[in-house]
């Protein structure tokens, strides 16, 4: 794969062409092997130390690097894998471009923000580097992120990270967690006419979602984040059932809790534990089993942290608006910030866009966020002048 140095949006075009859809989500995928190995060959081409690791077998992360070594660092971390191609309503891998947009699954999410973090550095580096850049192009973000966490884990360190998910160029400090949890309400199969005997599994479940229904708005609308709203939840899943004339025996249903800074995985877990309780205060024959099945921390930085100031700061340098949100969506910049890395988000692209049937992102937005990483790293060693708040 050949890309002229610094060429963000030619890049983008030649990683959207790669599919990369991750095998944990779509059964048989390819993964990431082909989009790393490609992405490894344009970075040696352009002149950075690139190491390939596997995060598991056949699912490796490219970390490179440029500038001196030995002093302050920053990271730049964006993630290879996409999810699947399903329903989608353009061809997801063609990278067409039309109306100042470019086309294809994982455009926005996020092979854009990647691409624009890899020219940053690229263009930084021609300009003169006082400091040492990182790159970060991980594997499995969109399910249980073993990228990032093989990064960390071999020691990979850096005074401060931007993960270029797309934010649509804000500067995304904080973003939620989630849990989630599997309930197997249990009931008693029996002919449809012996209500005496059935025990019906999926009317309790029922009423234990009427029950974290009214929980939502009796208590987590009061958990509130300045930047993420309120806490929320969801029933993501449900299956049971035997036949129409069959009480049914079995009910499992799936809950996702989002969560905020603050929340822990196991007080949402006991959220739920504590609503089977209630419902079965008032309904004895309820009887459920409550597993968690996976969590992910949120994530929070102050907003007025170093590493959000000299944003802020190389925004205002290329004559860019400074806009301070929340990210809706959970990323590996929660890993990297319980590592002792202080990361937020900030990347081109809409989260709107991602996994969705058409996904695309703006080319300007490419070329705007590559701009401003390229002003943040050059300046990253610099003593900072808040001359934006004036």
């Amino acid at each position: 794969m050949t890309v002229d140095r610094g060429d963000a949006v030619a890049l983008t075009r030649a990683l959207v062409r790669i599919d990369s859809r991750n095998p944990s989500l779509v059964p048989g995928a390819p993964g990431e092997a082909a989009v790393a190995r490609g992405l490894a060959e344009v970075l040696r081409e352009w002149g950075f130390a690139v190491d390939v690791h596997d995060a598991a077998p056949n699912r490796p992360n490219v970390v490179a690097r440029i500038g001196p070594a030995g002093g302050r660092t920053l990271m730049f971390n964006g993630h290879l894998d996409v999810v699947g191609t399903d329903g989608m309503t353009h061809a997801p891998f063609a990278a067409d471009e039309r109306d100042g947009s470019l086309w294809g699954r994982g455009s926005s999410d996020m092979k854009g923000g990647v691409a624009a973090m890899c020219a940053a550095a690229a263009r930084a580096a021609d300009d003169g580097l006082d400091c040492e850049l990182i790159i970060a192009a991980v594997a499995d973000e969109e399910y249980s992120s073993i990228g990032t966490r093989a990064v960390i884990a071999r020691g990979v360190r850096a005074d401060a990270a931007i993960v270029t998910e797309p934010t649509r160029l804000a500067i995304a400090p904080a973003h939620r967690g989630f849990v989630w949890t599997t309930v197997t309400v249990r009931g008693r199969a029996a002919h449809g006419s012996r209500y005496d005997v059935g025990i019906d599994a999926i009317r309790h479940a029922g009423l234990l979602l009427a029950e974290l229904d009214a929980f939502e708005s009796r208590e987590l609308a009061t958990h509130t984040h300045p930047l993420l709203g309120r806490a929320s939840w969801h029933a993501s899943t449900i299956d049971g059932g035997l036949g129409m004339s069959t009480y049914p025996d079995r009910c499992t249903l799936r809950i996702e809790r989002r969560t905020l800074p603050g929340e822990t995985p196991a007080q949402a877990f006991d959220e739920v534990r504590d609503a089977c309780a209630r419902v079965r205060a008032h309904r004895p024959t309820f009887d459920a089993e409550v597993t968690l099945d996976l969590t992910q921390n949120p994530s929070d930085v102050a907003v007025d942290a170093p590493v959000v100031r000299r944003l802020e700061n190389a925004l205002a340098e290329c004559g860019e608006s400074s806009r301070i949100e929340g990210l809706s969506a959970w990323t590996d910049a929660a890993l990297l910030n319980e590592g002792g890395i202080p990361a937020v988000c900030y990347g081109p692209g809409d989260i709107s866009r991602a996994h969705a049937a058409a996904e695309w992102i703006e080319v300007d937005e490419i070329e705007r966020a590559t701009r401003v990483l390229a002003v943040l790293a050059r300046s990253w060693t610099r003593d900072e002048e808040p001359a934006w708040r004036t």
